[in-house]
């Protein structure tokens, strides 16, 4: 392969990309590098657009456009009063195309013990702040079942503990399809333990 600067910093970055490695990196590389009216100028046009119009909201965390706002927050032709608390952006997609819960999001931006992120980048006092302004009954912490998150959870339970909101979490165990034979030991541990009635 021909080495121009151009391609290689171009398959360095795409390599960046989650799931992605240096060889499907190339393969993207050159589908670009072929098809470059129909895709590396309009992709050129979306990426700069995000760029200078997306960001992050500093209240709830969710994605917004620096022209119309933040959907999230301005969601005021319905008053809930739930709010689901999760890690990151990917996490409130998931639930958004589940259509299981009805109410705000408020999205930290990773854990406590994430690499690279501060307790101040987290964005738990301005939850607190939600919960107080906006009158919230429940919250509910949808925090993986990591170490990291976990320990999450328990801080952000903490830091509630004097709002008059209900604090509650996912349920954790088997999943449904799931072979016990197949569990690790800290799912079947949380199966036991959060065990309900038939």
């Amino acid at each position: 392969m021909q080495n121009i600067n151009e391609i290689e910093e171009l398959i360095k970055v795409i390599s960046k990309l989650p799931g992605l490695g240096p060889k499907s990196a190339k393969r993207i590389v050159l589908k670009l590098i072929n098809n470059k009216d129909e895709l590396v100028k309009p992709m050129a046009n979306a990426l700069a657009q995000v760029y200078k119009n997306v960001s992050r909201c500093q209240s709830c965390g969710s994605l917004k456009s620096n022209v119309s706002g933040c959907l999230n927050c301005e969601n005021i032709q319905e008053k809930l009063n739930k709010i689901c608390v999760v890690e990151d952006i990917a996490d409130k997609w998931s639930i958004e195309n589940s259509n299981i819960f009805k109410g705000y999001y408020h999205i930290l931006g990773g854990t406590l013990s994430s690499a690279g992120v501060n307790k101040e980048e987290l964005l738990i006092n301005s939850l607190i702040q939600r919960v107080k302004e906006e009158n919230i009954e429940e919250v509910i912490i949808a925090t993986s079942a990591t170490v990291e998150g976990q320990t999450t959870a328990y801080y952000i339970q903490d830091s509630l503990k004097n709002t008059s909101a209900k604090i509650t979490k996912l349920a954790q165990g088997l999943p449904v399809g799931g072979e016990i034979e197949s569990l690790d030991d800290g799912t079947l541990y949380s199966a036991f333990k959060f065990r309900s009635d038939l």
